[in-house]
C-alpha cells in the first residue's frame, strides 16, 4: 500500500492531501481514488496514524485498489513534479475550478482541513490556485472529501469531452 516516488504514468489523476487531519476524509478520498484509478498522495505530517480504524473504515475494503504515495513534506513533492501538472485548491482565490484545464497526470492539491494551503504556497502558485464557489458566505468551506470528488470528476468530465 505504501510507495515512495513518482506514480505510474497510467494513473489518470493524482489527489494530493497536504497534512490531512481527519481520518474519515482521507479514507473517503482513498475510496474515490480507487474508483477512478487515481493515485493518492499523502503529505506528512499526518494528523492521524495510517492504522486508524476510522481511516480504514471510511476506505472500506478498497484500500488494496489504491496506490498511496507518502511524502515527507510538500516541498519534496513539488521538487519532483512538473509545475505544469499542478492545480491547487483553496477558498482564498476567486478563480473557479471549472476554469482550470485538466490533463491526465495532473496533481490536484488540497490543504489541511483546518487551515487549507499555506499563504506561502498560495502566493508562490497564485496562477495555479482555484476554488469551488459557494453561494452562502456564512459557510467557510466544503468538506475536503466532497471538494476532492467535485474537482476530480470535473477533471474526468473534461477528458471525456475531448
Amino acid at each position: 500500500m505504501v510507495i515512495v516516488g513518482i506514480p505510474a504514468p497510467m494513473k489518470r489523476f493524482n489527489i494530493v492531501l497536504v497534512e490531512p487531519q481527519i481520518p474519515p476524509n482521507t479514507g473517503s478520498i482513498a475510496r474515490l481514488c480507487g474508483a477512478t484509478n487515481s493515485t493518492l498522495h499523502l503529505v506528512h505530517p499526518l494528523g492521524f496514524s495510517t492504522e486508524d480504524k476510522h481511516l480504514k473504515r471510511a476506505g472500506l475494503d478498497y484500500w488494496r485498489h489504491v496506490e498511496v504515495i507518502h511524502w515527507q513534506n510538500l516541498e519534496q513533492l513539488l521538487t519532483r513534479v512538473n509545475e505544469n501538472a499542478l492545480k491547487f485548491f483553496t477558498t482564498k482565490t476567486t478563480r473557479n475550478y471549472t476554469e482550470a484545464v485538466y490533463h491526465p497526470g495532473d496533481f490536484l492539491i488540497f490543504g489541511k482541513e483546518t487551515r487549507g494551503l499555506s499563504e506561502e504556497v498560495r502566493n508562490l502558485y497564485h496562477e495555479l490556485c482555484f476554488t469551488l464557489p459557494m453561494e452562502n458566505n456564512n459557510v467557510r468551506s466544503l468538506n475536503l472529501a466532497m471538494t476532492a470528488g467535485i474537482v476530480l470528476y470535473e477533471a474526468i468530465r473534461q477528458q471525456n469531452d475531448q
